[in-house]
Protein backbone atom coordinates (compact mmCIF):
# COMPACT_ATOMS: atom_id res chain seq x y z
CA UNK A 1 0.00 0.00 0.00
CA UNK A 2 1.11 3.54 -0.69
CA UNK A 3 0.10 6.19 1.88
CA UNK A 4 -1.23 6.20 5.45
CA UNK A 5 -2.19 9.33 7.38
CA UNK A 6 -2.15 9.44 11.19
CA UNK A 7 -4.08 12.26 12.85
CA UNK A 8 -2.36 13.24 16.09
CA UNK A 9 1.32 13.13 17.12
CA UNK A 10 0.47 11.68 20.51
CA UNK A 11 2.20 8.56 21.83
CA UNK A 12 -0.64 6.57 20.25
CA UNK A 13 -0.23 8.35 16.92
CA UNK A 14 3.55 8.11 16.83
CA UNK A 15 3.59 4.41 17.72
CA UNK A 16 0.90 3.80 15.10
CA UNK A 17 3.17 5.47 12.54
CA UNK A 18 6.07 3.27 13.70
CA UNK A 19 3.97 0.21 12.93
CA UNK A 20 2.51 1.49 9.67
CA UNK A 21 5.86 2.39 8.12
CA UNK A 22 6.48 -1.36 7.76
CA UNK A 23 3.34 -1.66 5.64
CA UNK A 24 3.14 1.62 3.70
CA UNK A 25 5.57 3.39 1.41
CA UNK A 26 4.66 6.73 3.02
CA UNK A 27 3.25 7.65 6.43
CA UNK A 28 2.25 11.21 7.29
CA UNK A 29 1.55 12.24 10.90
CA UNK A 30 -0.48 15.44 11.24
CA UNK A 31 -0.78 17.39 14.49
CA UNK A 32 -2.61 20.64 15.16
CA UNK A 33 -0.01 21.84 17.71
CA UNK A 34 3.37 23.40 17.25
CA UNK A 35 5.61 20.49 18.18
CA UNK A 36 8.51 21.40 20.47
CA UNK A 37 12.00 21.26 19.01
CA UNK A 38 13.37 20.10 22.39
CA UNK A 39 11.91 17.84 25.05
CA UNK A 40 9.21 20.08 26.45
CA UNK A 41 5.57 19.91 27.44
CA UNK A 42 3.19 19.94 24.49
CA UNK A 43 -0.06 21.89 24.68
CA UNK A 44 -2.10 18.99 23.35
CA UNK A 45 -0.87 16.66 26.11
CA UNK A 46 -2.64 18.24 29.07
CA UNK A 47 -1.41 15.64 31.53
CA UNK A 48 2.24 15.77 30.54
CA UNK A 49 3.30 17.64 33.69
CA UNK A 50 1.97 14.88 35.91
CA UNK A 51 3.32 11.44 36.76
CA UNK A 52 3.09 9.10 33.77
CA UNK A 53 3.14 5.36 34.16
CA UNK A 54 4.72 3.35 31.39
CA UNK A 55 3.97 -0.23 32.34
CA UNK A 56 6.64 -2.88 31.90
CA UNK A 57 4.79 -4.41 28.97
CA UNK A 58 4.43 -1.01 27.35
CA UNK A 59 8.18 -0.40 27.31
CA UNK A 60 8.73 -3.88 25.84
CA UNK A 61 6.35 -3.19 22.97
CA UNK A 62 7.90 0.21 22.31
CA UNK A 63 11.21 -1.61 21.92
CA UNK A 64 9.54 -3.96 19.44
CA UNK A 65 8.22 -1.08 17.35
CA UNK A 66 11.29 1.14 17.78
CA UNK A 67 14.21 -1.19 18.58
CA UNK A 68 16.64 0.21 21.14
CA UNK A 69 14.47 3.11 22.31
CA UNK A 70 14.55 2.04 25.98
CA UNK A 71 18.35 2.05 25.97
CA UNK A 72 18.29 5.48 24.32
CA UNK A 73 16.00 6.83 27.04
CA UNK A 74 18.19 5.37 29.80
CA UNK A 75 21.23 7.01 28.17
CA UNK A 76 19.36 10.31 28.50
CA UNK A 77 18.69 9.80 32.19
CA UNK A 78 15.56 7.65 32.42
CA UNK A 79 15.60 5.24 35.37
CA UNK A 80 15.18 1.46 35.27
CA UNK A 81 14.59 -1.01 38.08
CA UNK A 82 12.69 -4.12 39.11
CA UNK A 83 9.04 -3.20 39.50
CA UNK A 84 8.75 -5.10 42.78
CA UNK A 85 12.25 -4.99 44.25
CA UNK A 86 12.88 -1.27 43.66
CA UNK A 87 9.34 -0.08 44.31
CA UNK A 88 6.79 0.36 47.09
CA UNK A 89 3.22 -0.73 46.44
CA UNK A 90 0.40 -0.07 48.89
CA UNK A 91 -3.00 -1.41 47.83
CA UNK A 92 -6.19 -1.84 49.84
CA UNK A 93 -4.23 -0.37 52.73
CA UNK A 94 -1.62 -3.15 52.64
CA UNK A 95 2.07 -2.76 51.85
CA UNK A 96 2.79 -5.54 49.37
CA UNK A 97 5.77 -7.83 49.90
CA UNK A 98 9.05 -7.17 48.11
CA UNK A 99 11.04 -9.54 45.92
CA UNK A 100 12.30 -9.93 42.36
CA UNK A 101 9.44 -9.82 39.85
CA UNK A 102 11.31 -10.05 36.55
CA UNK A 103 9.36 -6.96 35.44
CA UNK A 104 11.42 -3.90 34.61
CA UNK A 105 9.99 -0.47 35.28
CA UNK A 106 11.07 2.48 33.13
CA UNK A 107 10.67 5.82 34.91
CA UNK A 108 10.75 8.71 32.46
CA UNK A 109 9.05 12.07 32.07
CA UNK A 110 6.41 12.46 29.37
CA UNK A 111 8.39 15.18 27.52
CA UNK A 112 11.53 13.03 27.26
CA UNK A 113 9.58 9.92 26.29
CA UNK A 114 7.44 11.66 23.70
CA UNK A 115 10.38 13.65 22.36
CA UNK A 116 12.52 10.56 21.83
CA UNK A 117 9.64 8.61 20.25
CA UNK A 118 8.98 11.57 17.93
CA UNK A 119 12.66 11.79 16.94
CA UNK A 120 12.81 8.07 16.17
CA UNK A 121 9.56 8.04 14.21
CA UNK A 122 10.53 11.16 12.27
CA UNK A 123 13.72 9.39 11.19
CA UNK A 124 11.96 6.30 9.82
CA UNK A 125 12.07 5.88 6.01
CA UNK A 126 9.03 7.41 4.34
CA UNK A 127 7.63 8.97 7.55
CA UNK A 128 6.81 12.69 7.89
CA UNK A 129 5.64 14.35 11.13
CA UNK A 130 3.98 17.66 10.29
CA UNK A 131 3.00 20.25 12.92
CA UNK A 132 0.28 22.91 12.86
CA UNK A 133 -1.98 20.91 10.56
CA UNK A 134 -5.58 20.79 11.79
CA UNK A 135 -7.77 18.09 10.24
CA UNK A 136 -11.35 19.29 9.83
CA UNK A 137 -12.90 16.35 8.01
CA UNK A 138 -12.52 13.15 6.05
CA UNK A 139 -12.48 12.57 2.32
CA UNK A 140 -14.52 9.64 1.05
CA UNK A 141 -15.08 7.88 -2.26
CA UNK A 142 -17.57 5.07 -2.88
CA UNK A 143 -18.19 4.58 0.85
CA UNK A 144 -14.50 4.34 1.72
CA UNK A 145 -12.39 6.98 3.47
CA UNK A 146 -9.82 8.24 0.99
CA UNK A 147 -7.98 10.97 2.89
CA UNK A 148 -8.35 14.03 5.09
CA UNK A 149 -9.22 17.69 4.67
CA UNK A 150 -7.21 20.37 6.52
CA UNK A 151 -8.35 23.70 7.91
CA UNK A 152 -6.21 25.36 5.24
CA UNK A 153 -8.34 23.71 2.56
CA UNK A 154 -5.59 21.28 1.57
CA UNK A 155 -6.69 17.73 0.78
CA UNK A 156 -4.37 14.84 1.54
CA UNK A 157 -5.25 11.52 -0.11
CA UNK A 158 -4.55 8.31 1.80
CA UNK A 159 -5.16 4.58 1.58
CA UNK A 160 -5.63 4.47 5.35
CA UNK A 161 -6.43 7.13 7.97
CA UNK A 162 -5.78 6.56 11.69
CA UNK A 163 -7.49 8.79 14.26
CA UNK A 164 -5.21 9.11 17.31
CA UNK A 165 -6.49 12.48 18.53
CA UNK A 166 -7.46 11.43 22.04
CA UNK A 167 -10.67 11.71 24.00
CA UNK A 168 -11.71 14.77 21.96
CA UNK A 169 -11.79 12.70 18.78
CA UNK A 170 -14.10 14.00 16.03
CA UNK A 171 -14.63 10.59 14.43
CA UNK A 172 -18.08 10.09 16.03
CA UNK A 173 -19.21 13.31 14.30
CA UNK A 174 -17.40 12.59 11.04
CA UNK A 175 -19.19 9.26 10.85
CA UNK A 176 -22.47 11.17 10.68
CA UNK A 177 -21.17 13.09 7.69
CA UNK A 178 -20.53 9.74 6.00
CA UNK A 179 -24.01 8.46 6.77
CA UNK A 180 -22.88 6.11 9.55
CA UNK A 181 -23.92 5.86 13.18
CA UNK A 182 -21.53 6.89 15.96
CA UNK A 183 -20.35 4.22 18.40
CA UNK A 184 -22.09 3.55 21.69
CA UNK A 185 -20.21 5.12 24.60
CA UNK A 186 -19.68 3.72 28.07
CA UNK A 187 -18.96 6.43 30.65
CA UNK A 188 -17.93 6.19 34.28
CA UNK A 189 -18.10 9.47 36.20
CA UNK A 190 -14.92 9.50 38.30
CA UNK A 191 -14.38 13.23 38.94
CA UNK A 192 -10.65 12.55 39.33
CA UNK A 193 -8.77 15.62 40.53
CA UNK A 194 -5.04 15.61 41.00
CA UNK A 195 -2.10 17.84 41.60
CA UNK A 196 1.62 17.43 41.00
CA UNK A 197 4.82 18.89 42.37
CA UNK A 198 8.43 18.09 41.47
CA UNK A 199 11.27 17.71 43.97
CA UNK A 200 15.04 17.37 43.90
CA UNK A 201 15.94 13.68 44.23
CA UNK A 202 18.66 12.36 46.53
CA UNK A 203 19.98 8.80 46.67
CA UNK A 204 18.79 8.38 50.26
CA UNK A 205 15.16 9.23 49.45
CA UNK A 206 12.83 6.24 49.87
CA UNK A 207 15.92 4.21 50.80
CA UNK A 208 16.95 4.10 47.16
CA UNK A 209 13.62 2.98 45.73
CA UNK A 210 12.56 4.45 42.40
CA UNK A 211 8.79 4.22 42.69
CA UNK A 212 6.12 4.50 45.37
CA UNK A 213 2.42 3.89 44.74
CA UNK A 214 -0.30 4.32 47.35
CA UNK A 215 -3.73 3.30 46.08
CA UNK A 216 -7.16 4.50 47.22
CA UNK A 217 -9.57 2.57 49.43
CA UNK A 218 -13.33 3.00 49.95
CA UNK A 219 -12.50 4.55 53.33
CA UNK A 220 -9.74 6.82 51.95
CA UNK A 221 -10.53 7.59 48.28
CA UNK A 222 -7.18 9.31 47.78
CA UNK A 223 -4.01 8.08 46.11
CA UNK A 224 -0.51 9.12 45.23
CA UNK A 225 2.56 8.14 43.26
CA UNK A 226 6.20 9.21 43.27
CA UNK A 227 8.37 8.45 40.25
CA UNK A 228 12.12 8.94 39.94
CA UNK A 229 12.87 10.94 36.80
CA UNK A 230 15.86 12.06 34.79
CA UNK A 231 17.83 15.11 35.98
CA UNK A 232 17.72 13.95 39.62
CA UNK A 233 14.04 14.71 40.08
CA UNK A 234 10.98 13.25 41.72
CA UNK A 235 7.54 13.84 40.29
CA UNK A 236 4.87 13.39 42.97
CA UNK A 237 1.21 13.27 41.95
CA UNK A 238 -1.59 13.17 44.53
CA UNK A 239 -5.17 12.48 43.48
CA UNK A 240 -8.64 12.21 44.89
CA UNK A 241 -12.16 11.41 43.75
CA UNK A 242 -14.24 14.57 43.91
CA UNK A 243 -11.47 16.64 45.47
CA UNK A 244 -7.74 17.01 44.97
CA UNK A 245 -4.73 18.32 46.87
CA UNK A 246 -4.33 22.05 47.56
CA UNK A 247 -1.62 23.66 45.41
CA UNK A 248 0.31 25.30 48.27
CA UNK A 249 3.22 23.41 49.81
CA UNK A 250 1.65 23.00 53.25
CA UNK A 251 -1.69 21.86 51.86
CA UNK A 252 -0.04 19.45 49.43
CA UNK A 253 1.97 17.87 52.28
CA UNK A 254 -1.07 17.71 54.54
CA UNK A 255 -3.03 15.93 51.81
CA UNK A 256 -0.24 13.36 51.42
CA UNK A 257 -0.40 12.73 55.17
CA UNK A 258 -3.99 11.47 54.77
CA UNK A 259 -3.02 8.58 52.46
CA UNK A 260 -3.02 5.04 53.78
CA UNK A 261 0.81 4.95 53.95
CA UNK A 262 3.26 7.68 55.05
CA UNK A 263 5.88 7.24 52.30
CA UNK A 264 4.88 10.13 50.06
CA UNK A 265 4.35 12.50 52.96
CA UNK A 266 7.82 11.73 54.29
CA UNK A 267 9.33 12.27 50.84
CA UNK A 268 7.55 15.61 50.39
CA UNK A 269 8.69 16.82 53.80
CA UNK A 270 12.35 15.93 53.22
CA UNK A 271 12.87 16.83 49.54
CA UNK A 272 13.57 20.24 48.02
CA UNK A 273 10.61 21.44 45.91
CA UNK A 274 11.18 22.44 42.28
CA UNK A 275 9.00 24.60 40.07
CA UNK A 276 5.32 25.37 40.40
CA UNK A 277 2.47 23.00 41.32
CA UNK A 278 0.14 21.78 38.58
CA UNK A 279 -3.47 20.59 38.70
CA UNK A 280 -5.63 18.55 36.36
CA UNK A 281 -9.18 17.20 36.26
CA UNK A 282 -10.56 14.12 34.53
CA UNK A 283 -14.36 13.99 34.92
CA UNK A 284 -15.07 10.68 33.21
CA UNK A 285 -13.54 7.52 31.86
CA UNK A 286 -14.91 6.85 28.36
CA UNK A 287 -14.98 3.79 26.14
CA UNK A 288 -16.29 4.00 22.58
CA UNK A 289 -17.56 0.66 21.34
CA UNK A 290 -16.47 0.75 17.70
CA UNK A 291 -16.33 -3.04 17.61
CA UNK A 292 -20.13 -3.16 18.10
CA UNK A 293 -20.99 -1.06 15.05
CA UNK A 294 -22.80 -2.90 12.29
CA UNK A 295 -21.13 -0.80 9.60
CA UNK A 296 -18.00 1.33 9.52
CA UNK A 297 -16.23 2.89 6.53
CA UNK A 298 -13.14 1.07 5.37
CA UNK A 299 -9.95 3.09 5.17
CA UNK A 300 -10.48 4.58 8.66
CA UNK A 301 -9.33 3.24 12.05
CA UNK A 302 -9.35 4.74 15.54
CA UNK A 303 -6.84 4.11 18.33
CA UNK A 304 -5.58 5.25 21.73
CA UNK A 305 -7.69 7.52 23.93
CA UNK A 306 -9.97 8.15 20.97
CA UNK A 307 -11.23 4.59 21.60
CA UNK A 308 -10.85 4.36 25.36
CA UNK A 309 -9.78 7.05 27.81
CA UNK A 310 -9.00 5.38 31.12
CA UNK A 311 -8.86 6.79 34.62
CA UNK A 312 -5.28 8.16 34.50
CA UNK A 313 -4.67 7.07 38.10
CA UNK A 314 -3.90 3.54 36.87
CA UNK A 315 -1.31 4.57 34.27
CA UNK A 316 -2.51 2.21 31.53
CA UNK A 317 -3.11 4.56 28.61
CA UNK A 318 0.34 4.54 26.98
CA UNK A 319 0.72 0.77 27.29
CA UNK A 320 -2.72 0.15 25.77
CA UNK A 321 -1.80 2.55 22.94
CA UNK A 322 1.37 0.52 22.30
CA UNK A 323 -0.60 -2.74 22.26
CA UNK A 324 -3.10 -1.27 19.80
CA UNK A 325 -0.31 0.05 17.57
CA UNK A 326 1.14 -3.44 17.39
CA UNK A 327 -2.19 -4.66 16.02
CA UNK A 328 -1.53 -2.49 12.95
CA UNK A 329 1.15 -5.01 11.98
CA UNK A 330 -1.56 -7.60 11.34
CA UNK A 331 -2.23 -8.35 7.70
CA UNK A 332 -5.96 -7.69 8.13
CA UNK A 333 -6.53 -3.96 8.55
CA UNK A 334 -10.23 -4.08 7.82
CA UNK A 335 -12.20 -2.00 10.33
CA UNK A 336 -14.17 -4.94 11.69
CA UNK A 337 -11.08 -7.09 12.31
CA UNK A 338 -9.01 -4.26 13.81
CA UNK A 339 -11.70 -3.08 16.23
CA UNK A 340 -12.34 -6.66 17.30
CA UNK A 341 -8.64 -7.13 18.07
CA UNK A 342 -8.22 -3.92 20.03
CA UNK A 343 -11.45 -4.55 21.95
CA UNK A 344 -9.71 -7.61 23.36
CA UNK A 345 -6.76 -5.36 24.28
CA UNK A 346 -8.98 -2.82 26.05
CA UNK A 347 -11.24 -5.32 27.84
CA UNK A 348 -8.77 -6.22 30.59
CA UNK A 349 -7.60 -2.75 31.70
CA UNK A 350 -11.16 -1.42 31.40
CA UNK A 351 -12.42 -4.24 33.62
CA UNK A 352 -9.65 -3.60 36.16
CA UNK A 353 -10.15 0.16 36.41
CA UNK A 354 -13.94 0.32 36.26
CA UNK A 355 -14.29 -2.44 38.84
CA UNK A 356 -11.92 -0.63 41.19
CA UNK A 357 -13.51 2.78 40.66
CA UNK A 358 -17.07 1.63 41.25
CA UNK A 359 -16.09 0.38 44.70
CA UNK A 360 -15.42 3.96 45.79
CA UNK A 361 -18.30 6.03 47.20
CA UNK A 362 -17.38 9.16 45.21
CA UNK A 363 -17.93 7.53 41.80
CA UNK A 364 -21.34 7.32 40.14
CA UNK A 365 -22.61 3.89 39.24
CA UNK A 366 -23.37 0.64 40.94
CA UNK A 367 -20.95 -2.30 40.87
CA UNK A 368 -22.40 -5.61 39.77
CA UNK A 369 -22.56 -8.56 42.13
CA UNK A 370 -19.59 -10.07 40.31
CA UNK A 371 -17.60 -6.85 40.86
CA UNK A 372 -18.46 -6.93 44.58
CA UNK A 373 -17.31 -10.52 44.92
CA UNK A 374 -14.09 -9.84 43.02
CA UNK A 375 -13.47 -6.75 45.14
CA UNK A 376 -13.92 -8.71 48.34
CA UNK A 377 -11.54 -11.38 47.08
CA UNK A 378 -8.96 -8.78 46.08
CA UNK A 379 -9.06 -7.28 49.57
CA UNK A 380 -8.07 -10.66 50.92
CA UNK A 381 -5.56 -11.16 48.11
CA UNK A 382 -3.79 -7.89 48.96
CA UNK A 383 -3.76 -8.74 52.65
CA UNK A 384 -2.07 -12.05 51.80
CA UNK A 385 0.32 -10.36 49.36
CA UNK A 386 1.57 -8.21 52.22
CA UNK A 387 3.69 -11.19 53.31
CA UNK A 388 3.82 -13.27 50.12
CA UNK A 389 6.16 -11.95 47.39
CA UNK A 390 4.81 -14.45 44.87
CA UNK A 391 1.30 -13.02 45.19
CA UNK A 392 2.69 -9.52 44.73
CA UNK A 393 4.47 -10.68 41.59
CA UNK A 394 1.24 -12.18 40.23
CA UNK A 395 -0.64 -8.96 40.97
CA UNK A 396 1.97 -6.86 39.16
CA UNK A 397 1.85 -9.15 36.14
CA UNK A 398 -1.89 -8.51 35.90
CA UNK A 399 -1.69 -4.74 36.40
CA UNK A 400 1.14 -4.57 33.84
CA UNK A 401 -1.12 -6.36 31.32
CA UNK A 402 0.89 -9.56 30.97
CA UNK A 403 -1.74 -11.82 32.53
CA UNK A 404 -5.56 -11.54 32.63
CA UNK A 405 -7.29 -10.84 35.97
CA UNK A 406 -8.47 -14.47 36.39
CA UNK A 407 -4.79 -15.35 36.93
CA UNK A 408 -5.23 -13.94 40.44
CA UNK A 409 -7.83 -16.67 41.04
CA UNK A 410 -5.87 -19.58 39.63
CA UNK A 411 -5.75 -22.69 41.85
CA UNK A 412 -2.18 -21.91 42.87
CA UNK A 413 -3.06 -18.32 43.80
CA UNK A 414 -6.20 -19.36 45.65
CA UNK A 415 -4.27 -21.83 47.78
CA UNK A 416 -1.74 -19.15 48.77
CA UNK A 417 -4.50 -16.66 49.60
CA UNK A 418 -6.66 -19.10 51.56
CA UNK A 419 -3.68 -20.39 53.54
CA UNK A 420 -2.61 -16.89 54.49
CA UNK A 421 -5.15 -16.51 57.27
CA UNK A 422 -5.29 -12.83 56.39
CA UNK A 423 -9.07 -12.46 56.45
CA UNK A 424 -12.21 -14.52 56.50
CA UNK A 425 -12.78 -16.45 53.28
CA UNK A 426 -15.02 -14.78 50.69
CA UNK A 427 -16.99 -16.28 47.81
CA UNK A 428 -15.09 -16.39 44.53
CA UNK A 429 -17.13 -15.91 41.33
CA UNK A 430 -16.98 -18.54 38.65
Amino acid sequence: MDHAVVIGASIAGLLSAAALHRRFAQVTVLDRDRLPAVDAHRRGAGQSRHAHGLLARGSEIMDELLPGITAELVAQGAMRGDLQDRARHVHAGHRLARGPSGLTALMVSRPLLEGQVRRRVSGLPGVRVLAERTVTGLLAREGRVSGVRLASGERIPADLVIDATGRGSRTPFWLGDLGCRPPREERVAIDMRYGTREFRRRDDHLAGDLLAVVGPTPEVPRAGVALALEDERWVVTLAGYGEGPPPDAAGFAAYAATLTAPDLHHLIMTAEPLGEPRAYHTPTAIRRRYEQLGSFPEGLLVTGDAVCSFNPLYGQGMTVAALEARELLDTDLSAKAFFRRIAAVVDIPWEITVGADLRLPATHGSPTQKMRLIGAYLDRFHAAAAHDPELTRRFLRVTNLYDPPPALMSPAALVRVLRSGAQRAVPVPA
